[in-house]
């Protein structure tokens, strides 16, 4: 048996590799957690449902991040593009909140797209750099532990309604769930790459890093939705900010189900 064992190849992973070259590192997270063209399958064929979960998400989260003062802290300070009023004490209905969740309909559907693009995630990197102060021309700093929570709660309203669905067959439920978790357990990672002191050694220089608008990398747009316009576009389009065409969702997370497109176009 020890043989066997001792036979079998091993696959070299340059550890500088891992804290300098972020293809090398999303590589060894894809191997390492068999994300394969089974989960990009899934993510394709799957993707219009969690699509129609979205606004329902969007909701949920900023409700229980409004509700301890430590996360809802983050939301009292100007963001880079939000020109508008500023509450002091802001509430769903507040107007940096209602610019907030416009960027986060932009991201849950930028994570509905296509994963085989190293610009896919480039784009989860920044996300986790932008939130250390880097990047930005107002500095935004959240503290680990609440962008870990955040993506675990994301998870698990996905799941529960994934799996609730009524007429998904449950190899296809289990499929979509294992192809979100890697890429949110990703997210994560690209969160905690830029909070933790490991490969701290192989560090760039801060001042290389180029500070652009929210919802671009290298200069080019890459989320939908996540500017002004599109948001005023979303509202003559009949699905206006804060709209959910699923029952239940204001209660919480109790009862939150997805539909296929016909429901959910009935339902708002």
């Amino acid at each position: 048996m020890a043989t066997m064992a001792n036979s079998r190849p091993i696959k070299h992973i340059s550890r500088e590799e891992l804290y300098t070259n972020l293809e090398a590192r999303i590589e060894y997270l894809h191997s390492f957690l068999d994300f394969s063209s089974r989960d990009i399958e899934a993510l394709v064929t799957g993707g219009k449902y969690v699509k129609a979960l979205i606004p329902a998400v969007v909701n949920i989260v900023y409700k229980k991040l409004l509700q301890y003062d430590i996360t809802a802290r983050a939301f009292q300070t100007r963001s880079t593009s939000f020109e508008g009023p500023l509450d002091e004490v802001p509430d769903e209905n507040s107007p940096q909140i209602k610019h907030r969740k416009m960027f986060l309909r932009a991201y849950l559907n930028k994570l509905c797209s296509d994963p085989t693009q190293m610009e896919f995630w480039e784009y989860l990197d920044k996300v986790g750099m932008m939130h250390v102060g880097l990047g930005r021309a107002h500095p935004l700093h959240v503290e680990y532990i609440h962008l870990g929570a955040c993506l675990s709660f994301i998870q698990d309203i996905l799941t529960e309604a994934i799996l609730s669905h009524p007429r998904l067959p449950l190899p296809r439920k289990i499929a979509l769930v294992k192809a979100l978790s890697k890429i949110i357990w990703i997210q994560n990672d690209l969160m905690a790459k830029w909070h933790i002191p490991d490969g701290h050694d192989f560090q760039a220089d801060e001042k290389e890093i180029v500070i652009e608008k929210e919802g671009y990398l290298h200069g080019k747009k890459i989320l939908e939705g996540s500017d002004e316009e599109d948001g005023e576009q979303e509202v003559k389009g009949g699905v206006g900010v804060g709209v959910c065409p699923f029952s239940g969702v204001s209660s919480g997370v109790e009862g939150l189900k997805i539909g296929g497109e016909k429901e959910v176009e009935e339902k708002a």
